[in-house]
């Protein structure tokens, strides 16, 4: 009898913990989806069969008339913000209140990796944005495109012996090689030679780094309802640790652990290992008199080798997709794509033949076009952040504790025609007012705010040099394996992977022009 009572008792206290919390956007007014026992909303993109972002982007929808919508994180509450005044103060206005990125469930520890730009928080994060902005400087994207240019140069060659002994050529994977072959010149100098070798490292560490495994997904979600338990579990697979360790280590060697003279990335990070610490004043700390706390950072060889990590993914992951994207998605219009080839003719024409950095400048219609595919499929199709202090929303007088993750729907608004008119078509001349309200304030494939993607320039110029020289060679037409709307992988995290590349037909200009 003992034993019975004390099952029924661990069995409702274990209900209770599992429910724990839900019924905190019920309290305070908020409509909510209906958390599941103990999961909350975490497992509802694995039962629904689609990808994080695709998740997100379906909650927008479902609630076409609220300004925001309450979830769960486990037994955490977290919101989706639909009204962009409200995205517009967490993103930028009240940006001090919404500094943390929200990847962290604890932020005492922070696995090596994770030490980056793209995903540290606080201190870390400011002092590291500061010190590696100038990096990404118009002088010093200038100064770096001869080599991006040489590597499109070389995209075109290895595009026409595919296009020579195939019907159709995956412009996913080429975009993939071309991206890595960018990113090992003007970051680290090396030469990957991605796009000719297929097992090159350095192209086997870009795959790997966004082939979700099994492995990945069970460790994210054990971190996110279990952090304090799962401390030495690790987001980033030890394979991945170990080569990118490996490559900045590899990289520094080679310039004797000093800068080179070459003003790349690995030089950047170099000068700063020199200075041993970079120092600079705190979000968050401040002194007696109200001033920010001067802190400081250690650069050791830990810490560059979680900035060579985000360098690989993010350059690699943004530009391969929008580059690649773009691509396929002129092939199905094919009356933009000669509007394109025109401009990239009178461009070329007047610039002797050659790719150079104004002359990319001049290709207006071609970037129009690369906005417009970055709307209809953003890279990281949602942004989260979250609280550092108590904080009430001017709007609606919601107020949230300390610490709840928020969430942005990059994709869903920019495919709500509330701002943006045929949402659904491909209608890059939506770009011909780059001042308009709506791209400043609700297109976001890069970001938004001071947490920005630094790298945004790279980007957009290494895939605008890409697409250029390939429809300077070729026409592109859907093949025989194309699907109009490609299928995003459903374990899809951050990025969102396309399942199946992008197949397409390569047809030499010259044969049909």
């Amino acid at each position: 009898m003992l034993l019975v009572i004390i099952i029924v008792v661990l069995l409702v206290a274990f209900y209770f913990y599992g429910i724990r919390n839900h019924d905190y956007w019920k309290k305070k007014g908020v409509p909510y989806e209906e958390p599941m026992f103990l999961f909350g909303s975490n497992i509802k993109h694995v039962m629904d069969g689609v990808s994080v972002s695709e998740r997100f982007s379906h909650l927008y929808r479902s609630y076409p008339h609220e300004k925001y919508v309450g979830f769960y994180e486990g037994s955490d509450p977290a919101l989706l913000l639909r009204d962009p005044e409200m995205i517009k103060r967490v993103l930028q206005d009240d940006f001090k209140s919404f500094h943390y990125r929200g990847f962290h469930p604890d932020r005492d520890n922070v696995e090596p990796l994770m030490r980056n730009l793209f995903f540290a928080d606080g201190d870390i994060w400011k002092l590291l944005r500061q010190k590696m902005t100038p990096m990404f400087s118009s002088g010093k994207l200038k100064a770096m495109f001869a080599l991006i240019a040489e590597r499109a140069e070389r995209l075109t060659v290895i595009a026409e012996e595919l296009a020579r002994t195939r019907d159709e050529v995956d412009v996913r994977d080429l975009a993939a090689r071309y991206t890595t072959d960018v990113i090992g010149a003007v970051g680290f100098g090396i030469e990957s030679e991605a796009l000719n070798a297929e097992n090159s490292e350095v192209r086997k560490l870009s795959k790997r780094i966004f082939a979700v495994t099994k492995r990945d997904l069970l460790v994210s979600l054990v971190k996110r309802m279990f952090p304090a338990l799962s401390t030495s579990l690790n987001f980033v697979p030890p394979e991945i640790e170990r080569t990118t360790t490996s490559l900045a280590t590899q990289c520094m060697a080679q310039r004797k652990y000093k800068p080179s003279g070459r003003n790349d990335f690995i030089d950047l990070l170099l000068e700063l290992r020199q200075k041993e610490v970079i120092v600079g004043d705190s979000l968050s700390e401040t002194n007696a008199d109200g001033s920010p706390a001067r802190v400081e950072l250690k650069v050791d060889d830990s810490l560059i080798a979680a900035q060579v990590f985000v360098l690989f993914a993010a350059g690699y992951e943004t530009s391969s997709h929008v580059s690649s994207f773009l691509m396929h998605t002129l092939a199905y219009h094919p009356e933009k794509q000669a509007r394109c080839q025109r401009e990239i003719d009178e461009v070329l024409k007047a610039n002797d033949g050659k790719l150079s950095y104004d002359g990319l400048k001049e290709m207006k219609y071609l970037e129009m076009c690369l906005k417009e595919a970055m709307r209809l499929l953003p890279s990281p199709g949602f942004l989260a952040r979250r609280n550092v202090t108590k904080y009430t929303f001017p709007e609606t007088n919601v107020t949230i504790d300390e610490n709840v993750l928020i969430m942005i729907s990059i994709d869903a608004l920019h495919k709500d025609e509330q701002y943006f008119e045929r949402p659904s078509e491909f209608w890059p001349e939506r770009f011909a007012d780059s001042g308009s309200k709506f791209e400043k304030d609700l297109y976001m494939p890069f970001g938004a705010g001071p947490r920005a993607c630094i790298g945004e320039r790279l980007g957009v110029l290494q895939s605008i040099a890409a697409v250029a020289s390939i429809l300077s060679k070729f026409t592109l037409s859907p093949s025989k394996s194309t699907v109009e709307k490609p299928t995003i992988d459903k374990n899809s995290i951050i990025a969102q992977n396309i399942l199946g590349g992008l197949p397409l037909s390569l047809k030499h200009r010259n044969k049909i022009d």
